[in-house]
Parts: C-alpha cells; structure tokens; sequence
C-alpha cells in the first residue's frame, strides 16, 4: 500500500517522492526574466554604434536640419505624452487597487469633462504637429534660392547620373556640390521608380518615370556623405549607392576643370587598354568623352577619381576598382602582395587610392596589368 496522504492534498499518479516522473522542470522567474531582457539589451545596444555614416540625426545641410527639427519635436511630444500615460496608468493602479473588504466601486455612464479632454487635447495635439510639418513639405518642394547650382540627376538600374548642364558635363555615381551654395537637384528616370535618398542632405524624393520632381538644399559641412536608392527597383537595388561629396570652391573649381578638360590621345600601355576598351564593345553600353556615347552603363570618364565606379547584378556594387575592372577586363585577378592586396599605395583597407582633384586617364587601361 503506497504512502499515506494529506486530505485535501493532489499527488500525480506516476510520481516519486512527490515529483511528476518525466516532466520538465518549470524555468525559474530569473531565467524567464533574462529570456525576455537580453534581446531588448542586444537591440539597445545595436543602436549605439560610434561609426554611423547614414545617420538622419547629424544634418549637414539646411533641409537636413529642418527634417531634423520636426522629428525632435514629434519625438519631444510623444515622450511626453508617454510619460503622462505611464504616470496616470501607475496612479491608477495603486489608488484604486482591490483592498479586503471593499465592495464594488461606483459604476459611471459617462463623464463629461474626461470626453472632452479626450478629444480637444489630441487636436490641439495634432495642430502643434502639423504646423512644422507643413512647412517643412512646402520648404523641401519650393524652389531653390537664387545662384543655385542646377544639376539633372537620372537614375537607371542601377546607377545615378549628374548633369551639371550649366557647366557642360555628367558624371556618375559621385557628384561634388558646393558648400554654403545652394543646390537644385531635378529627378528623372527612364525605366522604373526610384528613390533619391542622401540621409545627411535631406529626405527621400521619388524619382518617377515621366515625372519631374526636385530638391533642393544648401550643404553647409565639406565632406564625403552616403546615399542610396530607397524604392526597391530590381534585382541590384542594394547596390545602387552614391557618394556625395561637398567641397569649398577650391577644390570644386578644379574638380570642374579637369572634368570639363578635353582628353587626351591616350599613348602606350593607355593606348593599348583603349583598343581593349573598343573591341570589348564597352562602347555599346558606356561612354568616354571623345570616345563612345553609350548611355546604358556609367559614364566612363575620368572613373579613376571615384570611390563608388556603378553597380551590376552580377559584380555588386563595384567599390573595389582595381581589382574588379582588372578581373573584368582580362578575366584574371590582379597581382596581389602578400598581404592577399593589389600593390601599390593604399588606405587601411589596402585599395588604391585615386586622386580627386585631377582626371587619371582611361581607367580601363591605366589598370592592366603589366605585360598584356
């Protein structure tokens, strides 16, 4: 006969000692509670990153700024907002928590003072919201103040072109504006809709075939600020990036020049690479000044002075130059150090880096290797 037992008492019929036999033990309140904090933790942390190039919180153009302003003060306002809930919620539950004893609180219909308050305060709300907000849609679609330096910006799959046709030339991938001028950007696209989108010079601006759309801003920091397409628009849409660069006169009026300067007639291992460049029929997709006239690709002129040379399917966003236009080019790898680097100067990352300032000759050919 098996263990006397308490009455009242509940013992599972296939037990030891008063333990269930096969059933996992329930986790304990400190395990459950470092399940539900550590993926909070790890997301908060996610959030601190020191390297954040892309950021919408460090505005360096007066667009930027004025996005920014409006942001803070919606987020102003729903942390008060939050804070007065919280605060009422908690109240709430400790002033009218069940005591022994107490019977049935006093049942209410209708308060007429709470509906009120409940419908004038997220107006007035709203109103404070949308002031700012309107003017800043009105600010980011006016036109640019006058002196503005006009640029038509076309994105195809899945690169960006820059017309600078005020001064005569296009570029692509990595346009230079001026600091402290303002800017006129016009949007155009030929196949599908893009997405313009530069976090630390303004907001995102669709760019719609047959459609016409601008921006305007006033960079007001030198520097070298990321961008990409924000609409989903085929396969290669996350490497269709951009670089920004914003200079002070100096260093735009050459940049100007040497892009306006006519090219020369390439000779030796230059001109060799010009002949591969023509009997690859490069010339069907991609254009150099004096050269070809393809509009499918990037524009090929004076590619040795950018970071962010175009995008494919197949080769991705192709920031490393030498060696994917070397592997591009003559189907081999480049010759590398032992370091598994292309030799030559280089940044920490071991890529070469190409001047700004001037126009290298035609990259495809200043970029064989010895010996072809």
């Amino acid at each position: 006969m098996g263990a006397a037992r308490r009455p009242g008492s509940f013992q599972h019929p296939l037990s030891v000692g008063g333990r269930p036999l096969g059933l996992p033990r329930c986790p304990s309140v400190r395990a459950r509670a470092r399940a539900r904090w550590l993926p909070g933790a790890f997301l908060f942390l996610a959030g601190c990153a020191l390297e954040t190039p892309q950021t919408t919180v460090v505005p360096r153009s007066d667009l930027a700024r004025t996005i920014r302003t409006v942001y803070a003060l919606i987020g102003w306002i729903v942390a008060g907002i939050g804070l007065v809930v919280i605060s009422l919620l908690l109240w709430t539950v400790v002033r009218y928590r069940a005591r022994p004893g107490a019977g049935l609180p006093r049942q209410r219909e209708s308060h007429l003072l709470l509906e009120i308050a409940w419908t004038v305060v997220p107006v007035l709300i709203l109103l404070v919201i949308a002031v700012p907000t309107i003017r800043a849609v009105f600010r980011t679609q006016g036109e640019a103040l006058p002196g503005a330096l006009p640029i038509t910006v076309r994105a195809s799959q899945w690169w960006w072109e820059f017309r600078y046709d005020a001064l005569g030339f296009a570029t692509a991938n990595e346009p230079h504006v001026p600091a402290g001028r303002p800017v006129l950007l016009r949007l155009e696209g030929p196949d599908v809709i893009h997405s313009f989108w530069v976090p630390a010079l303004g907001g995102k601006r669709d760019v719609v075939p047959g459609r016409v759309n601008h921006i305007s801003f006033t960079a007001d920091t030198p520097g070298e600020y990321p961008g990409q397409c924000a609409e989903y628009c085929g396969v290669s849409h996350a490497n269709m990036r951009m670089r920004v660069i914003v200079e002070p006169p100096g260093p735009l009026n050459r940049w100007v020049a040497a892009q306006r300067a006519p090219p020369g007639e390439p000779s030796g291992l230059a001109a060799e690479g010009k002949e591969i460049f023509i009997r690859n029929a490069c010339v069907g997709c991609h254009s150099i000044r004096g050269l070809s006239s393809g509009g499918l690709g990037p524009d090929l002129t004076c590619w040795g002075g950018r970071w962010v040379g175009g995008t494919s399917p197949k080769w991705g966003c192709l920031l490393d130059l030498d060696r994917t236009l070397v592997t591009l080019i003559t189907g081999a790898e480049p010759e590398t150090s032992q370091g598994g680097q292309p030799e030559g100067d280089g940044d920490e990352t071991g890529w070469r880096r190409h001047p700004r300032d001037g126009c290298p000759e035609l990259l495809p050919v200043r970029l064989l290797p010895h010996g072809r």
